[in-house]
């Protein structure tokens, strides 16, 4: 019976992850979230950066700073610029899903599956990923797909991380099948840089 087979299979955790795990990977976790995928987001960068009033003055915060504190420190240094330019749509967006912006390094959670949204993220992962102590040998996939830091961009790239983790949860054997499933996603999407290797936890 081969759809009790599916309904048998333990859930793919899925992780995604852009650079400060605000636009497009909380975008993506929205969207995975309502069609029930399991889902956590991340950023990889140093710092939480946000556009600020000029290219060379962003807002920078700590990781683990609240959306809400943000939220509200944005709105008090200047609501009208904040509202016009999305921010604050997306970070009211962002503080009903999770509490903060967390960063991948700091990490201790096994991942099936853990999209990044740009190279630089992807190779910040693997990077990661190579130099900590192997523990349990828990095989991981890691996928990078380019999604550019923009609203809208975000709301394409999150259909595609959601196209891409729905055809991976349907994979009888994932390992065996993803190299497939990437290949098929590269013929009908030429322009994004799709990449793919396996990390061990």
């Amino acid at each position: 019976n081969k759809l009790r087979g599916v309904m048998d299979r333990p859930k793919i955790k899925f992780a995604v992850s852009c650079s400060s795990n605000m636009n497009r990977s909380m975008e993506a976790h929205s969207f995975l979230q309502k069609r029930g995928f399991d889902i956590q987001s991340y950023g990889s960068g140093n710092q939480v950066k946000l556009p600020g009033p000029s290219v060379d003055k962003p807002n920078c915060y700590e990781f683990g700073t609240s959306y809400d504190f943000i939220y509200n420190d944005l709105k008090k240094k200047d609501n009208q610029f904040y509202t016009q330019n999305g921010l604050l749509n997306m970070l009211d967006r962002n503080r009903r899903i999770k509490e903060a912006p967390q960063r991948f390094q700091l990490e201790r959670d096994e991942f099936d599956v853990i999209m990044a949204l740009e190279e630089r993220v992807y190779d910040q992962i693997i990077e990661d990923l190579q130099t900590r102590e192997q523990e349990s040998g828990h095989g991981m996939h890691v996928i990078n797909i380019d999604i550019q830091d923009n609203h809208e961009e975000a709301t394409i790239g999150a259909w595609l991380v959601c196209d891409m983790c729905a055809k991976l949860e349907a994979a009888e054997d994932l390992d065996n099948e993803i190299d497939e499933i990437l290949a098929e996603f590269e013929t009908k999407h030429p322009k994004r840089n799709f990449l793919h290797t396996i990390c061990f936890y």
